[in-house]
């Protein structure tokens, strides 16, 4: 245990994987939330009178070991879980929830913080003193400060509900994921697919001591399969397989947690004084208002849904013409659309995958990093970590200074969740006079290499990996004083900027002469391919935009409503997806049980924060292609007033001290081909 209660004994302090033992972080949590009740205790009884130092600032480097403990834990949980710490997550959640409510409803506490903000005008305060005055002063105010006793009492009940109930809810997606297998003994089911994703599963099925081939619900599995396989019933099995995680009605059924997640966010904002979930938490987002929200969604809905009609109807007809069919389903989506795709622009994705080479795709977004942003990385092999998959790196500037820790794991694993993302292991922060550097790390789950073949990557997991880079760049690119303010700490609706922004490399040819060689042959990317890739960028845009304006849609369906009407989650969601629907219904799949995003993550009433995020890196791009991609002043106005700021301002005020202007849709909606 007392490797996870006293400051690290390791290279640039980072996390001991291999020294913590599971039955460590139970005690560790124990020892540590009681070593930050001391600490705020201290804040608390200070006999001196509340000053920003004594009280905000003291308040913001409170918690720190206990911090560490839980971002390496719970990132553990994600990445490389068992059952065993799944149990410790449910028994370490309520304590961390009653020790954050401590905190919150703390009424000498907040006094002391309100006595603070009360003289904050004669304060002469930075900008970034201010915006952190302003957020503590904020999470006291939403988040129970003021009122009566009885409803704290009730506030504290709903808090270990929710942390408890989320918990649950991705336990049993991760559980219904690693459940199903589709085991294929005759070689005919396997006509249409790529040898690289027939290899996989010859791989998979090996390791499971079965004969022929094994396909799940893991993507790098699931979404080749989907959108190669010429046998209809079987991807019709494994989409609907895919559909119903969580909705079978079994012990790992989602549907009642999900409506009692969304009745006790209801509740709390309630609570709180807010008229829906929704409400309470767009405050404190660039959108504001779930108003805002809902005409964002429905302004790019009329614009998008024209569009998408359109191309589903072409691509009806296609199916038709090549096969006969006369009603496209959910299983014929990507395969159609992938044919269709051959068709029009003479390529397909397996065409491209041997020019993206995993560890050349990474070493391209070093490169772009570095020619936009002047620091390097350089693997290192002397750091823990807590899988052997995992690579680690150090980030230095021309000065070769230490910028961050970098973690990447890239392969799925029975123990990690589905999906890709960035996350830290700790913060970037100055105290006494010491800039501390971040840990940051990128989890995703990519084409693992086979016997004969590298890690070959689809150019979807090229542009993800960009995407998750991004993120991190945020968080290694951090340079501010307070830990709360620090990477990725800043509004939902603009953290997805410095992800979405990187993506657009993947579509230059200046950028891709640089990583896209071919993994045999060394040749790089031929630039009719390169033509390709633009030309098909905004193939069936109007549908894939309609398909993640209904995700936000059926996010603000639960959380700017009285959910306490919904009885039925299904006939709820087919609602919600009503104007957004393309494709018949599928009785026995439900989205809501395993949206994990919203139910899980912290995306409740931000999931419409992608598309917004895609306004402001469209527009952002735009300026890039204007100068040039590489363009240095551009690219370090970016750096200065975007990633290395952090929550210290206010994300319009950033943007537009980039930008010199608001964010203008156009820019998207041209590149969208949707104008």
């Amino acid at each position: 245990m007392k490797v996870l209660t006293q400051k690290f004994n390791t290279k640039h302090n980072t996390a001991p994987f291999s020294q913590i033992k599971l039955e460590d972080y139970q005690p560790a949590f124990e020892e540590n939330i009681a070593k930050a009740k001391a600490e705020v205790d201290a804040i608390t009884n200070n006999p001196e009178t509340p000053t920003f130092k004594n009280t905000i600032e003291a308040l913001d480097f409170s918690g720190e070991a206990l911090d560490r403990l839980s971002s390496i834990f719970f990132n553990m949980n994600s990445a490389e879980t068992c059952d065993e710490m799944q149990k410790i997550a449910q028994d370490v959640s309520p304590l961390l929830t009653a020790f954050s409510n401590d905190i919150a409803l703390n009424e000498d506490l907040f006094k002391r913080v309100k006595a603070v903000y009360e003289q904050k005008d004669t304060l002469n305060l930075t900008t970034e003193q201010a915006t952190l005055l302003d957020k503590k002063f904020k999470s006291f105010s939403r988040n129970g400060a003021l009122l009566s006793e009885d409803k704290k009492t009730r506030l504290r009940e709903i808090d270990t509900d929710l942390a408890k109930l989320k918990l649950t809810y991705g336990e049993n997606v991760l559980a219904e994921t690693n459940n199903y297998q589709l085991h294929i003994v005759n070689e005919n089911d396997l006509k249409g697919l790529p040898e690289g994703t027939i290899e996989a599963a010859s791989s998979l099925a090996k390791l499971k001591n079965l004969e022929g081939w094994v396909f799940t619900l893991d993507y790098p599995s699931y979404i080749p399969f989907v959108t190669y396989a010429d046998n209809r019933e079987l991807r019709k099995e494994l989409a609907i397989a895919n559909g119903k995680k969580a909705f079978q009605n079994n012990e790992f059924d989602n549907q009642e947690i999900t409506l009692k997640i969304a009745k006790l966010r209801f509740e709390r904002a309630n609570l709180l004084g807010y008229k829906t979930h929704s409400a309470f938490v767009l405050e404190e987002r660039m959108a504001q208002t779930p108003e805002k929200v809902k005409s964002f969604l429905n302004d790019l809905h009329a614009k998008a849904k024209p569009a998408a009609e359109k191309e589903f109807a072409e691509l009806t007809a296609f199916a038709k013409e090549l096969d006969g069919i006369d009603q496209l389903e959910k299983w014929d989506g990507a395969y159609y659309s992938e044919k269709l795709k051959q068709k029009l622009f003479d390529f397909d994705d397996e065409q491209l995958k041997p020019y993206f080479k995993l560890e050349n795709v990474l070493n391209g977004a070093f490169t772009v990093a570095e020619k936009l942003f002047g620091i390097t990385f350089k693997e290192v092999f002397d750091i823990d970590k807590y899988h052997e998959d995992v690579q680690t790196f150090e980030v230095l500037d021309f000065e070769r200074k230490l910028i961050a820790v970098f973690y990447a794991d890239f392969f799925p694993r029975k123990g990690k969740r589905n999906g890709a993302w960035m996350t830290s292991f700790k913060p970037q922060y100055i105290k006494d006079e010491i800039n501390e550097r971040p840990h940051v790390s990128i989890v995703c789950n990519f084409t693992p290499p086979t016997a004969s073949k590298p890690s070959l990557l689809t150019f979807n997991e090229v542009t993800t990996l960009f995407h998750e880079f991004g993120h991190a760049l945020h968080g290694m690119l951090a340079n501010t004083t307070y830990p709360s303010l620090s990477g990725t700490s800043v509004y939902w609706d603009f953290v997805e900027l410095p992800s979405q922004v990187m993506e657009n490399w993947c579509y230059e040819p200046e950028a891709l002469a640089i990583f896209a060689k071919h993994y045999e042959t060394g040749e790089v990317i031929p630039q009719e391919y390169v033509s390709k890739i633009k030309e098909s960028a905004s193939f069936l845009e109007g549908m894939a935009t309609l398909r993640q304006l209904s995700f936000g849609i059926l996010d603000m369906a639960f959380h700017s409503n009285n959910p306490n009407q919904i009885t039925d989650v299904k006939a709820f969601e087919k609602e919600a997806f009503g104007g957004t629907s393309l494709y018949p219904d599928v009785e026995e799949n439900c989205m809501s049980v395993s949206f994990s995003h919203i139910f899980q993550g912290g995306y409740s009433s931000g999931y419409y924060s992608y598309k917004w995020a895609e306004v402001l890196d469209a527009d952002a791009f735009a300026y890039f292609q204007e100068k040039g991609i590489f363009n240095k002043e551009v690219a370090t106005k970016f750096k200065e007033n975007v990633l290395s700021k952090g929550g210290t301002e206010l994300p319009m005020e950033l943007y537009k001290r980039f930008r010199g202007q608001e964010p203008k849709p156009e820019a998207l909606l041209k590149r969208a081909g949707l104008i």
